[in-house]
């Protein structure tokens, strides 16, 4: 896969870099508080008996959510060549 094209001038060099640095610090805001709510929610299953391990459904479910939150921020950018290919197919 070829890189995207490098940004046309310092500001938007500058603005897209602001933009990754907000994404990767919305996702690592979203680990915290995934681990600290399910610490939480497995202290309270300790507390309360350690029977069935009901903390594993929302560990599962909001661990899906992280991990397309992550792919989300983490994917390779689309390249100049998958645009011209799309800008082809839609002619």
């Amino acid at each position: 896969m070829t890189e995207m094209r490098p940004p046309a001038s310092e500001g938007e060099a500058r603005a897209a870099a602001i933009k990754r640095l907000k994404e990767k610090r919305d996702l690592y805001a979203h680990l915290f508080t995934y681990a600290v709510v399910n610490a939480a929610l497995i202290a309270i299953w300790a507390f309360t008996g350690s029977g069935f391990f009901w903390p594993i459904f929302p560990l599962l479910g909001w661990g899906i959510g992280i991990v397309f939150h992550a792919w989300d921020v983490y994917r390779a950018p689309i390249s100049e060549e998958e645009i011209q290919r799309e800008m082809h197919h839609l002619r």
